[in-house]
């Protein structure tokens, strides 16, 4: 068990981090409290139990274990009118309780509030999904930084739609539209709009506490390299005039394969089996398959990119959510694809230990910003097939601007809770076409992937360096430890007048 947190002293820095209960959230923010805790900080993760048991080993085998603690709150689920075991966002059994747990994370503030009067931390980091707490911070007058979960490029998207409201004259769901005010041309679609343009999420008074505790906020803990976006870095802190410390990509900071292939949870494959596999496989030869913890497909959609995968005769590695959608054709399909190299990965991949072996050539994904650093951080390259919120953005990003990815094609969004509906995005003919072309060439289309495997292998050498000692995101760790030093003394001294 992690330390038990004390009330810090007077020269250790102490930082209170909330993360958000979804892994998409909550691992980046528990690598960024231990990148922390190594520049010498006292680092205080505030969790509920079952989010915990998803950390708890890997903080446990952390070289800084003992400036990490882990201080435990309780979720309300009776008092939300949530199931039993509903403490992360991925765990509920439909959209409809959205709001339920909504107002369970709600619920939460005054149990932060008890901690925080108790330990009184130096800073917290939060949760952009955690509104309230701008409220303990400024009760106690402590600065409050915020982690958003995906690159500025996105950010300033979304802000310059919001601001310049482009889509208003469009009537066609597919007709691209110029959005102004960025460092670059970006076109996108009304489809490719996260919902709450369109007033559809049904938390309209819960985003509007997000840009209300924005206000209050000083800057912004990013998991992001300078290098990569640096244009949209800058263009952040101007719009917004706080202080952007790109910090990424945090998963670089697991360095020992236990730390990698448990990152997050417990894998549902064995480490060694999935590592002996790809050792069996030619360099860049392997597909991974993977959207997310979220979203479930179809069985229409499972079929066709299971039909798409097996025609194309490429090796691939496909990770799926353990639901009973799958098992209409999971015997037959996993005998046939174990005699053309394929692996059903069914609940928890460990993504990052598949990603960084040599044979592994691309990666098909949702576009969620840790997906996309975990790729570029591996030079692998991506066929991007995007679903919801801000990952049509990142789909630009990764293939518009930085050009290291095809994309699949999916001209409209998967909206969580909503698969049903919707159905088929993309037929099976695609997915063969798709993952032929940018896995084996053909048609001259060799040259194109190559150059975007060269493009992602240097990406991924500049990430490692603005992680090591000296680079941009390690400096801005070191950065904000002064910036915050710097508070503390200035506030103790006007106590002291």
């Amino acid at each position: 068990m992690a330390a038990k947190a004390q009330p810090h002293d007077d020269h250790q820095l102490h930082l209170f981090f909330f993360p958000f209960m979804l892994p998409g959230h909550l691992i980046p923010m528990t690598d960024i409290a231990r990148i922390f805790a190594s520049h010498g900080t006292k680092a205080t993760i505030i969790a509920t139990p079952q989010n915990i048991s998803r950390f708890q080993s890997i903080i446990d085998r952390d070289d800084h274990h003992q400036s990490i603690n882990i201080l435990k709150i309780d979720f309300p689920f009776a008092a939300a009118d949530l199931p039993p075991n509903c403490e992360s966002l991925d765990n509920l059994p439909s959209r409809g309780l959205t709001y339920n747990f909504s107002k369970a994370n709600s619920m939460l503030h005054p149990q932060a509030d008890d901690l925080v009067s108790r330990y009184r931390p130096d800073a917290i980091v939060s949760d952009l999904n955690l509104p309230w707490t701008a409220e303990i911070a400024h009760k106690y007058g402590i600065p409050r930084f915020t982690f958003n979960g995906t690159c500025c490029f996105s950010l300033c998207l979304t802000m310059a739609a919001s601001q310049h409201k482009p889509n208003v004259k469009v009537n066609s769901e597919t007709e691209p539209f110029f959005v102004p005010g960025l460092p670059d041309p970006v076109y996108i679609t009304l489809s490719q709009l996260p919902d709450r343009f369109f007033g559809k999420t049904g938390l309209d008074e819960f985003f509007e506490k997000i840009f209300e505790a924005e206000r209050d906020t000083c800057g912004v803990v990013s998991n992001t390299f300078f290098e990569i976006e640096p244009e949209y870095v800058k263009l952040y802190e101007k719009v917004t005039g706080k202080f952007v410390y790109p910090v990424g990509p945090v998963s670089l900071f697991n360095t020992k394969t236990r730390d990698v292939a448990e990152r997050g949870n417990k894998a549902s494959i064995g480490e060694d089996y999935c590592v002996s596999w790809l050792d069996s496989k030619e360099p860049n030869s392997v597909l991974y398959v993977c959207f997310g913890s979220l979203c479930e497909f179809t069985e229409s959609q499972l079929l066709e990119i299971a039909s798409g995968l097996e025609a194309s005769e490429v090796s691939f590695i496909w990770v799926v959510k353990d639901s009973e959608k799958f098992k209409f054709l999971t015997e037959e399909f996993e005998e046939r694809i174990k005699e053309r190299s394929g692996i059903l990965i069914k609940g928890w991949a460990p993504q990052v230990l598949i990603l960084n072996h040599p044979s592994v050539g691309g990666f098909m994904t949702h576009c969620g910003w840790n997906s996309v650093l975990e790729s570029v951080s591996s030079g692998v390259p991506m066929i991007t097939w995007p679903l919801f919120a801000e990952q049509f953005y990142n789909e630009n990003l990764v293939v518009t601007r930085l050009k290291i990815g095809i994309a699949i094609g999916v001209e409209q969004g998967l909206a969580w809770g909503e698969e049903e509906k919707i159905g088929v995005l993309i037929k099976r003919d695609r997915v063969e076409e798709v993952v032929t072309r940018f896995m084996k060439g053909g048609g001259g289309q060799n040259l194109e992937v190559e150059e975007m495997r060269k493009r992602v292998s240097e990406l991924g050498e500049l990430a490692r360096l603005a992680v090591n000692k000296g680079g941009s995101s390690y400096v801005n760790v070191d950065n904000l430890i002064t910036d915050l030093s710097k508070h503390r003394r200035n506030h103790r001294v006007t106590l002291l007048e």
